[in-house]
């Protein structure tokens, strides 16, 4: 008997347990789909991210961080959109490396997209509490010092903590009580309230571009890669490029690699396959036409944020609204700050929407306890107690914690995951050549071969912590695998009997 710990299952048992009673709704369209894609892209990484990278790591080179990070992700999501269309169930790279690469590697994944998931939206909450807060006090409302930000402040070169002497970020607390609201009511209220939100923040990304694009003073662009194009690094050691006074790689390539938290969000549409109309051909269009018009955008942004000021004088917190101010656009400055909070407020949607998504497919397979991750509303059709549970630890991240903190595990979890899943694609194509693809990965192996090898490079990319911290979260899952999911697999039990 072959062991238990690859299992795989069948792509024939997978679509047959999505069936009955825990069945979800199937109402999301691909213009539903696509704008769940582009709510989860076009959030913090735009409104704040976007500052700070230029500032400190790539100049006005971030627009090419940007391409390569986008490139990096295009092969991905051609990956992601093969498994899509072939298995339209609920739990993204988890059930696709269940289908593959067998029982222990999909826990491996499963439990780094709680990861990423979780931790990502307590970073958006903290990041849309920041920008709440700047755009109620225009109209003269202030948050208590004492409920504004977290009890703690993150020093990311020593990795210590200080207490800032406040006591809880109420704002972050607060929105996510609301968005789990909202998502337990069900997904076609969800979608309809992300379709608002990003109508906004479109809006007023379109503006900033509009508007912006009159105010570029080209000799800003100059030197185009104050960093160099490079900033490349294996576990801490520099390979090519310069490094910080931290010791953290600096340049074009960096840029890539620690902006990259603005795309996570495009695989969070596969997560929600089963909810889909057709997901054969909904679901691939909903992936690839959200990553590409995404990508333009913020590539567009970046010209225009570094061509109105300098990359040195951007503003790291809210770089978009203060360098309108900057160029005597102060009536704008109010205008952008309320289309970050809607476009923030997606982001956190589509994040914590995605979470429990996965707690449900692992619920089914036994890996999780079924009667709470597993359970499906009776008249809402949604995974309401995984999205209170979800809710909980999101708002107590993400009231506690600072987002420094938040931020150093989400670009390393998701790029694991793709890494995956571009390998699950070759394992596939090679095992089970017969299975019917509705939507097929072009140039395969070469489309995979480069998703593994581009997502490879922006890991190793990151700061070594960001390692450590990795191997310390996986650590903790193969506990919890080992001393309960492979005990209760259903999987396992079958092979068994």
């Amino acid at each position: 008997m072959s062991n238990p710990l690859f299992a795989r299952k069948s792509v024939e048992l997978l679509l047959e347990e999505a069936k009955g009673e825990n069945r979800l709704r199937r109402v999301l369209g691909p213009v539903q789909l696509t704008a769940l894609g582009i709510g989860a892209i076009i959030g913090a990484g735009i409104f704040v991210a976007t500052g700070a990278a230029a500032h400190n790591i790539a100049g006005p080179s971030l627009m090419m961080s940007y391409v390569v990070a986008g490139i990096t992700c295009i092969f991905a999501a051609l990956c992601y959109a093969e498994f899509a269309a072939m298995v339209p169930v609920a739990g993204s790279a988890y059930t696709y490396a269940y289908a593959t690469l067998g029982e222990m590697f999909a826990w491996i994944i499963g439990w780094d997209l709680i990861l990423e998931y979780g931790v990502s939206s307590a970073a958006v909450a903290t990041g849309w509490s920041a920008y709440f807060q700047s755009a109620v006090s225009k109209i003269g409302i202030h948050i208590p010092a004492l409920l504004s930000q977290s009890p703690w402040k993150y020093d990311p070169l020593t990795g210590d903590f200080a207490s800032t002497g406040a006591m809880m970020n109420l704002p972050a607390i607060l929105v996510v009580v609301v968005v789990t609201a909202v998502l337990v009511k069900g997904i076609q209220e969800s979608a309809t309230f992300n379709g608002v939100m990003v109508a906004i923040k479109v809006a007023a990304v379109l503006f900033v571009i509009g508007v912006g694009a009159f105010f570029i003073d080209t000799t800003n662009w100059h030197p185009f890669a104050p960093f160099g194009w490079t900033g490349i690094s294996f576990f801490g050691h520099r390979v090519a490029g310069m490094v910080d006074g931290g010791g953290a790689p600096i340049g074009m390539m960096a840029g890539a690699a620690i902006i990259f938290f603005a795309y996570i969000g495009f695989d969070s549409v596969s997560t929600h396959a089963e909810e889909a109309k057709n997901p054969q051909r909904d679901v691939p269009i909903g992936i690839m036409v959200s990553l590409l018009v995404c990508t333009v955008l913020y590539i567009a942004v970046v010209a225009v944020l570094t061509g109105m000021v300098k990359f040195d004088q951007l503003d790291i917190n809210a770089p978009v609204s203060t360098a309108f101010r900057q160029k005597g656009l102060g009536w704008a400055e109010g205008l952008i700050a309320t289309a970050g909070v809607a476009g923030i407020t997606s982001v956190l949607l589509v994040m914590m929407l995605s979470g429990p998504r996965v707690f449900l497919a692992m619920a089914r397979d036994g890996l999780l306890p079924k009667s709470t991750f597993g359970d499906v509303h009776p008249k809402f059709r949604t995974p309401w107690k995984s999205t209170i549970l979800v809710g909980c630890f999101v708002g107590v991240l993400a009231g506690f914690l600072p987002i420094d903190a938040l931020l150093h595990l989400a670009n390393i979890g998701t790029l694991l995951a793709f890494v995956i899943v571009c390998a699950a694609v070759l394992i596939m194509r090679r095992k089970h050549p017969e299975i019917k693809r509705p939507f097929r990965c072009p140039w395969v192996p070469f489309v995979p071969i480069m998703g593994v090898l581009s997502c490879l490079m922006l890991m190793f990319s990151l700061p070594v912590a960001n390692w450590w911290r990795l191997i310390a979260w996986l650590a903790l899952g193969m506990v919890i695998y080992f001393a309960y999911s492979r005990h209760h697999s259903v999987l396992a039990k079958n092979r068994k009997k």
